[in-house]
């Protein structure tokens, strides 16, 4: 049987490793994620490295800055 324990670490860990991805698809290293998306340089560390959690919402907000971005640099 799996505990639900379990479970959130799971998901946990799949919220720090879609941070991550995100930061890989930027091509930033962790301190220039840290200036474009404003969160400072140990949170990211922390998070990455699955010693705290990020709120679940914060890869959707990197993610909707980042497409924000890239609509606003392809109109011009």
């Amino acid at each position: 049987m799996i505990h639900i324990s379990q479970c959130v670490e799971v998901v946990y860990m799949d919220i720090a490793k879609r941070i991550t991805e995100l930061r890989e698809e930027a091509g930033e290293n962790r301190k220039e994620f840290s200036v474009h998306t404003g969160i400072p340089v140990r949170t990211l560390e922390d998070w990455e490295a699955g010693r705290r959690t990020p709120p679940e919402y914060i890869p959707r907000l990197i993610e909707y800055q980042m497409k924000y971005e890239k609509l606003v640099k392809e109109k011009g």
